[in-house]
């Protein structure tokens, strides 16, 4: 993931909360690396990852040599892909190696879960996961191997998201081959699903809401049912039928779960044969939920 420069008023609010969500989300990140994921050799990607490794071929603290590796990679990814990486990223990943350490001084290497990598393996991930998307949420990133997928992406056209999972296997691959243990990279790859899910989440937010799209005759007892019953709107679009050619109109609408129950209960009262697709809508942004505005200023 990655930000370009955005120019933003410093003391105002919103300087203020995106620099609280660096502040949190650094000391979550830290936290979970330190509490759950290092003291079972857990490989989650990244300079992290690394710097987990070479702790335990040499003793280096985590937190500095992943600071080491932070610095020169985002001087290098400023000098191939431009100033997409802002200040906040340099405070964001040194906090988090600020933190690692000072928590491993006062903490130790013991981790909070004894004698259960699975569990730690899982908040690890969700720790990792919500550290991360609160940085994200202050428009920084997390520098590290995500730099070196973009710069591999510039060149090869290779899609981003799938270079990061590839650098990351690399890296917990590295973990295996150092510590000849199978189940370091499947707690690892545990680790690096979870907190692909808890990103988005943080990102996006949890939502109950069910886009629907409805191809029914009844299309206009459906409207009325949408528009004064559950006080939704909706769209109508034209369609036509892939086996008779017939006209079609299809109504698009979103709805809670709650109404969707009473949708489908009406539909079926009217036109049981009606089609329907139901599918979760992580995120819905316009008229009569949350504005374009609000969450591009939150």
């Amino acid at each position: 993931m990655s930000f370009f420069l955005l120019k933003e008023k410093p003391f105002t609010r919103k300087w203020f909360i995106s620099h609280t969500f660096i502040l949190i989300g650094s000391f979550i990140l830290a936290s979970g690396f330190v509490l759950f994921i290092t003291p079972y050799k857990i490989i989650p990607g990244g300079v992290y990852g690394i710097s987990i490794v070479l702790h335990y071929l040499f003793g280096t603290p985590v937190g500095l040599v992943a600071l080491c590796f932070d610095i020169p990679l985002t001087i290098i990814g400023i000098k191939i892909l431009g100033p997409r990486f802002g200040y906040k990223t340099v405070l964001g990943f040194s906090l988090t190696a600020i933190f690692t350490d000072t928590l491993t001084y006062f903490w130790g290497f013991e981790p909070l879960v004894k004698g259960d990598a699975l569990l730690s393996s899982i908040f690890g991930g969700v720790m990792v996961g919500l550290g991360l998307g609160l940085i994200f949420r202050s428009k920084a990133t997390s520098g590290g191997s995500d730099i070196v997928a973009m710069i591999i992406a510039k060149y090869t056209r290779l899609p981003l998201g799938m270079l990061m999972i590839y650098v990351d296997s690399v890296i917990v691959l590295v973990g295996f081959f150092v510590f000849r243990d199978w189940k370091i990279p499947l707690y690892s790859w545990i680790v690096i699903f979870i907190t692909g899910k808890v990103i988005d989440i943080v990102m996006a937010g949890i939502s109950y809401d069910k886009s629907i799209f409805i191809i029914s005759e009844k299309h206009e007892e459906i409207r009325n049912k949408i528009i004064n019953n559950l006080n939704r709107g909706g769209t109508y679009i034209e369609g036509k039928g892939m086996f008779n050619m017939a006209d079609r109109k299809i109504i698009f609408t979103v709805v809670n779960r709650r109404e969707l129950f009473l949708l489908e209960e009406y539909i079926h009262e009217i036109d049981p044969k009606a089609f329907l697709t139901v599918m979760d809508a992580t995120e819905i942004l316009g008229e009569g939920f949350k504005s374009l505005k609000e969450k591009v200023t939150d």
